[in-house]
């Protein structure tokens, strides 16, 4: 097995390598870059902009003539002086060609040194780590909430197929999925959080104010308090999928051959449906883990850090995108790629712990 982690660990390097030098070759194509945004700002008279951007001294090019016109290539460097767009060129990193940059990027990511935002006073690593308590709280929460109830309740299902439980069991989460999430939060906050009908639930944010003042029992039952309704919304569907997963996947491995013959030997039937079938039939449901996980830890809850007012990393990754924040967007992209990659290894290893069967040291990667 050691062989085997080593070239996965190795294999990582060319699918990093591959995910960044194509997200920076999307970059150079994308209109409305970092330096056209500010050229666009100082085209409207923004003078605070330009002076923030260029360290002032900018301010006094403003409204030059440009004699040579527009040489620059960028869109709303009409009538700007060249040292002008320069200066900005040099601020955000432009100056230098494409290969360069990417190459000192990736120099730079490998120290983990991801530089600092172009829209913000902050390190890169220092704004994710601020974002990071939210979307830890809802994603590895949801998680587990969701693997913890779904398993239960498909291996449930699946012995009682057919019944009256898995009608309406199925009913309820098939409703529950085919409703966006969203909206789930929305109707959440009208009924539950202070809209039409009852006022439970906190609106907004992880914590309420004064979070620091109270005792530690007091902080655990806040914090979990305002997470409620945002996990509720993020995990319907989520339990719908894993539900549904796991009712088949256990109905697949009872009508195989090795069942009967478990059940003719003399086992009962816990024996068999956990001493036989869980083991065989948990493959499917470890091998969508990461999917899981990473959805829901860093892309799956934007529209619901929106509604919640939860400033986690799925907002920061949608503003960091919109603003052509680049060293935000590719320090999230950098780290997100690397935790998946590691989570899937995880995930591989522990197709082992549950069926001891799997040799790695045999399989090509």
């Amino acid at each position: 097995m050691g062989a085997y982690i080593i070239r996965r660990l190795l294999l990582m390097i060319p699918t990093v390598f591959g995910i960044m030098a194509i997200s920076f070759l999307i970059t150079q194509f994308a209109p409305g870059g970092p330096v056209e945004q500010a050229l666009a700002n100082i085209s409207g008279q923004n003078v605070d902009m330009a002076e923030r951007i260029t360290g002032g001294g900018g301010g006094d090019l403003i409204g030059q003539p440009n004699q040579a016109g527009n040489t620059t290539g960028y869109r709303g460097s009409q009538g700007l002086p060249p040292e002008l767009v320069s200066r900005i060129e040099k601020q955000f990193g432009f100056d230098k060609p494409p290969l360069e940059r990417f190459g000192m990027m990736l120099w730079n990511y490998l120290r983990f040194d991801f530089g600092d935002s172009y829209y913000r006073d902050i390190s890169v690593i220092d704004l994710i780590k601020e974002k990071m308590p939210v979307s830890i709280s809802l994603g590895l929460w949801m998680t587990l909430i969701a693997y913890g109830v779904s398993i239960p309740l498909g291996i449930r299902k699946a012995i009682s197929d057919g019944s009256r439980f898995d009608v309406w069991t199925s009913t309820v989460i098939i409703v529950g999925y085919a409703i966006p999430g969203f909206l789930i939060a929305i109707m959440l906050i009208i009924l539950f959080a202070g809209g039409s009908f009852m006022s439970i639930f906190p609106l907004r944010g992880l914590t309420s104010p004064g979070f620091e003042t109270f005792p530690w029992w007091r902080q655990i039952i806040d914090y979990f308090w305002h997470l409620v309704l945002p996990i509720i919304a993020m995990g319907l569907g989520a339990f719908a999928t894993t539900t549904l997963l796991t009712k088949n996947s256990f109905m697949d491995e009872i009508g195989k051959q090795y069942v009967t013959t478990a059940r003719a030997k003399g086992l009962t039937e816990h024996q068999v449906l956990y001493g036989h079938v869980f083991r065989n039939a948990m493959m499917l449901i470890i091998a969508s883990f990461p999917g899981a996980f990473i959805g829901a830890f860093f892309g799956g809850s934007l529209l619901i850090e929106t509604i919640f007012s939860l400033d986690g990393l799925g907002l920061l990754g949608f503003q960091s995108v919109a603003n052509r924040d680049y060293p935000v967007v590719f320090a999230t992209l950098y780290i997100f790629s690397l935790l998946g990659l590691i989570i899937a290894l995880v995930s591989d290893l522990a197709y082992m712990w549950v069926d001891p069967r799997i040799d790695f040291e045999s399989r090509e990667v």
